[in-house]
């Protein structure tokens, strides 16, 4: 077989027998495009810490494999609305997860994909070798999609695409054979700039790069407290944000259904925020830890609930957050927990500020919850002068 054969083949194949909605290819050579800016942020502190560390691996990819030829780049497109409506209950008080986050964990779906994939290039290509990733991956995943022609990145810094917007997950894979390469894809944003005016943060730098500890998503999966300015925007969303994949053009009426590993139970993927709050690590692993979201473990998603519940200003929650302020371990649930409380009563007493003193000398050596615990307390005097006045 000639190489195009090959690349006819192995597209075949991927979308008939394993359901992968796009396919390119591109070439091996060095994303050179991508060393000056990545080496900038580094120097600015502008990196997530998620991606890998080391910046000539993701940019040269003989670095991380003997003479690469071809790269493959593979995109599985994700449902934006579940399949189940949500059964509300009056006086339920939900959070979300993002629609990234939905259904058995992604990197798990496409590294099986992948893997199948690769057996059956093995048995087409004798002699081939492979290497395959998803976004934990070295290779940056949307910068190989763009050049080999599944869509362009946007000025999100998420690849779209003309079927499925930017709505798919990305996957590669290194060949060590030359195949044909598809033709790069120009960015076509043209003059919209939705995604950059409508985040929340000011995350978007409208180049198609981010202040990543800006945005939304990382601050739902960092474990520490959560900055103030954050809290309010993150709103109920307790693991990522949709809102620049919302705005976008090109997402307008996305949603597709193609695979039943993304499907989720409405109940999961919009949890009730105080049954969530007492969850056992057993507990939260069955219910949970099939979703992507729930990689960073129940701290980060506990303390975002906890947020969230402020955000809603749910004084039925009070009680609950009284007590993890009293009896959980995690400087981070109980400090958060006091700036909900703080944050959601209306007035406070002599009792509450007492109450809120005790609590404080738990963790008397962390700096962040002494402060954290501080600006709780001086909100509750401000409460506390209101109602006397």
């Amino acid at each position: 077989m000639k190489a195009e054969e090959y690349k006819q083949a192995i597209r075949h194949y991927a979308m008939e027998e394993l359901n992968i909605q796009k396919i390119g290819f591109t070439d091996a050579s060095p994303f050179l495009e991508y060393e000056e800016g990545l080496r900038k942020k580094q120097r600015e502190g502008l990196l997530s810490g998620f991606e890998h560390p080391i910046i000539e691996e993701r940019i040269y990819p003989d670095r991380i494999f003997d003479q690469p030829k071809t790269i493959l780049s593979l995109a599985l497109a994700y449902p934006t609305k579940p399949k189940e409506k949500l059964e509300r209950k009056k006086g339920e008080r939900r959070g979300a997860f993002a629609r990234v986050s939905w259904g058995v964990d992604y990197h798990t779906l496409m590294a099986k994909k992948l893997a199948l994939l690769e057996d059956y290039i093995k048995e087409l290509i004798p002699g081939v070798r492979c290497k395959s990733m998803v976004d934990t991956g070295e290779l940056i995943d949307v910068a190989v999609a763009q050049r080999a022609g599944l869509g362009f990145i946007g000025y999100n810094g998420l690849l779209v695409t003309k079927e499925y917007g930017s709505y798919v997950y990305l996957g590669d894979m290194i060949l060590s054979v030359a195949l044909p390469p598809d033709k790069a894809m120009a960015n076509q944003c043209g003059e919209c700039r939705r995604c950059v005016q409508f985040c929340p943060t000011g995350a978007l730098l409208g180049n198609g790069s981010m202040n990543p500890h800006r945005c939304l998503s990382f601050q739902t999966q960092n474990k520490q407290f959560m900055g103030k300015e954050f809290r309010r925007k993150m709103s109920h969303v307790i693991y990522g944000c949709d809102i620049c994949q919302q705005v976008c053009p090109y997402n307008r009426g996305m949603d597709f259904h193609l695979h039943p590993e993304m499907e989720d139970d409405p109940q999961t993927i919009f949890p009730e925020l105080t049954e969530l709050l007492t969850l056992s690590n057993r507990e939260f692993k069955e219910k949970f830890g099939h979703l992507s979201g729930a990689w960073r473990g129940k701290k980060p998603l506990q303390r975002n609930a906890i947020i969230a519940l402020a955000n809603y200003k749910d004084k039925t929650a009070v009680p609950s957050l009284l007590e993890l302020m009293e009896k959980d371990a995690r400087p981070v649930i109980v400090g958060t927990s006091a700036w909900a409380v703080a944050e959601i009563i209306a007035t406070s007493s002599v009792e509450l500020e007492r109450f809120f003193k005790e609590v404080q000398e738990r963790f008397p050596e962390d700096e962040d919850f002494q402060t954290e615990m501080n600006q709780a307390l001086h909100r509750l005097r401000e409460k506390e002068t209101d109602r006397s006045s």
